[in-house]
């Protein structure tokens, strides 16, 4: 029975069958397979005895469980895996078997298969999400908010502006998944400390022969294993992507809350809220994207922490490594298509984001004003000064901004109330917000990264 989650909960088929114990296992089959391809290329072994190691380098001929037999004895999962495919040969390729390689040719060489379909799964997941967001940005470049600094009112935004902005950041998201593939998607065929001893003269070649079969590149040095400052930054990447997922999921959760109550998550027909509360429509997809994305960061740290191996390695990467790729890809994977579902069917509160902006009954616009007294001969710092008590007057007393403005003499001199008016009004002073969001909405559709 399933214990993790990420195995029944919190994951997407496509996916989770990236890391299943049986997809793993093919992929280690796939390098031994281009392995023995190459040794043929090289003239090391016949050419039929290549091709009978490719002919059973699949798990319809080695299974998981006659792999995980065989490590009831050996206690090491390659060798086998090495076992049960030279045991599944037929002639002399079983004497070819896994020729010249240690075992993380093989481990490494494979997970960079593992992860080139991680990644490829994770880009269409972002440009997706991409997608979405464009089409939000441009559907509300002119729907008027409020905007927020440290929690209070500020000046007047759009709804577009959100949206093109986080749009931005998943676009940069994919620029770097893309400079990420060119130093993950590496393998190497170099032996037990790195220097291709067991591949004699030919083992650039081997090496060089075996990535091409996988369409990889192969590392220029290594020692057993291909340096983890290479995972490290996949990891990296991930919780990246994690950060703009939260950052997302947190802000329509506080413009859920019912006090601001201008956007809401999509809320199915018969789902509940509350198991005593029976009124309660929670955020709920939103903070289970902030609450995994704090796991798909704490994973940052142990990848870190195996750059340093000891000597030309030692063991303390295959421990971490084993949980937290697989845990980090699907959670983030996960993470991304809830965001996007939540993104499709997100509902606005129009009447609420109107009484929003007008709450502070024109405050907002205090900056708008001071400009326009500057323009007409008021000194910055004068009208700074003006402005804000002004507005503390207005807090003291709960009137509006004009009001207090129409009783002060030195402003009605400089302007006529229709020009109060015209200023207070927060359609006229957003900018070039409009503009941005159609910049941003033109680029990335035009040049998508």
């Amino acid at each position: 029975m399933p214990v993790h989650p990420i195995e029944y909960r919190y994951f997407h088929p496509e996916m989770r069958e990236i890391f299943t114990e049986e997809r793993k296992l093919q992929r280690w089959l796939d390098v031994e397979a281009a392995l023995a391809r190459a040794h043929a290329a090289v003239g090391n072994i016949p050419k039929e005895a290549a091709e009978e190691i490719e002919r059973k380098a699949n798990v319809a001929h080695v299974s998981v469980e006659r792999v995980k037999e065989i490590e009831k004895r050996t206690r090491h999962d390659v060798m086998a895996m090495v076992e049960a495919l030279t045991e599944a040969c037929e002639g002399e390729a079983k004497k070819y078997v896994h020729l010249g390689a240690t075992s993380y040719d093989i481990v490494d060489t494979a997970l960079a298969l593992q992860l080139r379909s991680a990644l490829e799964v994770l880009e269409e997941d972002l440009r997706e999400l991409m997608r979405v967001l464009l089409d939000l940005a441009e559907e509300h470049r002119e729907t008027v908010c409020i905007g927020r600094t440290h929690g209070q009112h500020a000046l007047p935004t759009t709804y577009g502006m959100k949206f093109a902005l986080w749009a931005s950041d998943v676009a940069r998201h994919v620029e770097r998944l893309r400079e990420v593939k060119k130093r993950a998607l590496v393998g190497k065929m170099s032996g037990a400390v790195g220097t291709m001893a067991s591949f004699g003269e030919k083992g650039f070649e081997i090496q060089r022969l075996t990535m091409k079969f996988l369409g990889l590149s192969p590392v220029p040095i290594a020692s057993q294993v291909v340096q983890r400052d290479r995972h490290a930054e996949v990891q990296c990447l991930l919780a990246l992507i994690a950060g703009t997922l939260e950052k997302m999921a947190k802000e329509i959760r506080n413009l859920q809350r019912t006090e601001i109550a201008e956007v809401f998550e999509p809320f199915a027909r018969g789902q509940v809220g509350s198991s005593t509360m029976p009124h309660k429509r929670n955020p709920h997809r939103c903070e289970r994207i902030c609450g995994l994305a704090r796991v798909v960061r704490a994973l940052v740290h142990p990848a870190l922490e195996t750059i340093a191996l000891e000597h030309e390695r030692d063991l303390t990467n295959s421990s971490v490594e084993r949980i937290t790729i697989p845990e980090g890809f699907i959670l983030t994977d996960y993470m991304l298509r809830q965001m996007i579902g939540v993104l499709r069917g997100l509902e606005f509160n129009y009447e609420n984001i109107r009484r929003n902006l007008e709450m502070t009954l024109g405050l907002c616009l205090t900056e708008r004003v001071m400009m326009e007294l500057v323009k007409r001969g008021m000194g910055r710092q004068e009208a700074h000064e003006k402005l804000r008590r002004l507005a503390q007057r207005c807090w003291r007393e709960g009137r509006s901004l004009k009001s207090v403005l129409l009783e002060d003499e030195e402003v009605m001199n400089l302007a006529s109330e229709e020009e109060l008016d015209e200023w207070l009004d927060p359609r006229n002073y957003l900018g070039t917000a409009v503009e941005q969001v159609e910049r941003v909405v033109r680029s990335l559709r035009e040049a998508p990264p």
